[in-house]
C-alpha cells in the first residue's frame, strides 16, 4: 500500500500525476490531506476541478507557527500510518507537511519517498529550505527532478543507490491538466484579454509581502510596467498578500486586482501570458514548461534549472530591474529546452514503489 500525503494546493498538482498512476495501475493506496492551507473544504476544488478522487484522511490542522503546525500535522499523520501500515509513504516538496510527515514515517520504520528531492537555495533563512534538507536526509527514496537536483544530493553524502531521477512532475501535471483546462476554462473570456497581450503577477512569499520596503517596491515596479506597455497586469492577490497591503498601508494603481484563481484557470492564464513575474517556485517551473517568460521577484532560488536554460532571470525586489527585464524579454525567444523531464515522472516514481514493495 502506498500512502500519499499532501497539505498544500502545489502538492496536490503535484501528486496528481502519481494519484492518476496508482489509479491506472490499481494499487492500493490512500490520501491523506494534511489541510496545511486554508481547509480541506476549500482544496475540495481543486479535487474537483482535476477529477481526482477525494481524501482518505483529512487532518484540517489549519494556519498556525511552525512548530504548532508541525506537531498538529505529526500527531494526526501519526494515528493515520499505525492504522493503515503503509507499505512507503510519499510527500512532495518543501512545506511543513513533507517535514512533520517523514519525521514521523522515519520514526514508525515506514519507508518514506521524498518527490522533488535535492532542490536547494543553499538559504537557510527560508523555511523551505530547512524541510528540504531534512526531509531528504530520512528518506529512504529520493525522486529528484534533475541531474543537478542528484548531485546537491550526493555532495550531502546521501547514498547513490538511493537516489532515482525521474524529472519534475510537473510536466506530467502540465500536460495533463492543460487538456481539462481547456475544456472547463475559458478565463481569458471573462477577463476580456488578448493571448501575449497582458501580464500575469504572484506575489506571497514572507520575505516579500512581510517587508514593507520590498512589497512597495515591487508594486512599484508592477505599476512602471503597466504604464510603459500600455497592457493589462493580472494580478491575483493571494489572501496574505492582501492582508499586508491593507496593514501596511501601500496604494495600488494601474494593476488588475483580482481574486485567487483555481489551477485550472491559472494555468490558461499562465500559458497565454506575455511574460509571468512571481515570488513562486512552481510557477518559476510550470512557465519554463508552458514556453513562457518568466521573472521571478527573488534574489535566489532552488530552480536553477530555469536560469541555465534561459526561461527566468532573478529580479529581486527592485523596481528599475523589474522594468528592465520586462523591457529585455522583447528579444526573448521562447525555444529552451525543458530541464524537467518528458512527463513520465509519476509513472517512474510508482514503478519505483511498486518494485520496492515485492522485493
Amino acid at each position: 500500500m502506498i500512502g500519499v500525503v499532501l497539505g498544500t494546493r502545489p502538492e496536490i498538482i503535484k501528486m496528481s500525476p502519481v494519484i492518476r498512476e496508482c489509479e491506472r495501475r490499481g494499487i492500493d493506496y490512500f490520501i491523506l490531506h494534511t489541510g496545511q492551507h486554508y481547509t480541506y473544504e476549500m482544496d475540495r476544488l481543486f479535487f474537483e476541478e482535476l477529477e481526482l478522487p477525494d481524501p482518505t484522511y483529512s487532518l484540517d490542522v489549519g494556519s498556525g507557527t511552525h512548530a504548532e503546525q508541525t506537531a498538529k500535522i505529526m500527531t494526526g499523520v501519526e494515528d493515520i500510518l499505525l492504522k493503515e501500515a503503509p507499505d512507503i509513504v510519499l510527500v512532495q516538496g518543501d512545506t511543513n507537511t513533507v517535514m512533520a510527515t517523514a519525521l514521523t514515517a522515519s520514526k514508525l520504520h515506514v519507508r518514506i519517498g521524498h518527490i522533488e528531492a535535492g532542490l536547494r537555495s543553499l538559504n537557510r533563512r527560508m523555511p523551505e529550505e530547512i524541510n528540504r534538507v531534512l526531509t531528504d536526509h530520512v528518506s529512504d527514496h529520493l525522486f529528484a527532478p534533475t541531474e543537478n537536483a542528484r548531485e546537491n544530493l550526493l555532495r550531502e553524502g546521501i547514498s547513490e543507490w538511493k537516489i532515482c531521477v525521474t524529472g519534475n512532475t510537473i510536466v506530467d501535471a502540465v500536460y495533463q491538466n492543460l487538456g481539462i483546462a481547456k475544456k472547463k476554462s475559458n478565463i481569458l473570456g471573462e477577463l476580456d484579454l488578448k493571448p501575449r497581450e497582458y501580464f500575469l503577477v504572484t506575489v506571497h512569499r514572507p520575505e516579500n509581502v512581510d517587508n514593507r520596503t520590498r512589497l512597495k517596491e515591487i508594486l512599484k515596479g508592477l505599476e512602471r510596467v503597466q504604464k510603459e506597455f500600455s497592457l493589462p497586469v493580472v494580478f491575483p492577490v493571494h489572501p496574505r498578500t492582501e492582508k499586508r497591503i491593507k496593514e501596511l498601508g501601500i496604494g495600488v494603481n494601474g494593476l488588475h486586482l483580482t481574486k485567487p484563481f483555481g489551477f485550472l484557470e491559472f494555468l490558461q492564464l499562465e500559458s497565454q501570458a506575455k511574460l509571468v513575474l512571481t515570488d513562486s517556485g512552481g510557477v518559476q517551473e510550470e512557465t519554463c514548461v508552458l514556453g513562457v517568460p518568466c521573472a521571478t521577484m527573488r534574489y535566489d532560488t532552488e530552480r536553477p534549472e530555469t536560469l541555465d536554460v534561459g526561461s527566468n532571470i532573478l529580479v529581486g525586489a527592485d523596481s528599475q530591474k523589474i522594468l528592465e527585464t520586462v523591457r529585455s524579454t522583447e528579444s526573448w525567444k521562447s525555444d529552451w529546452k525543458n530541464p524537467y523531464g518528458d512527463g513520465i515522472a509519476g509513472k517512474m516514481i510508482v514503478m519505483v514503489c511498486a518494485a520496492t514493495r515485492s522485493q
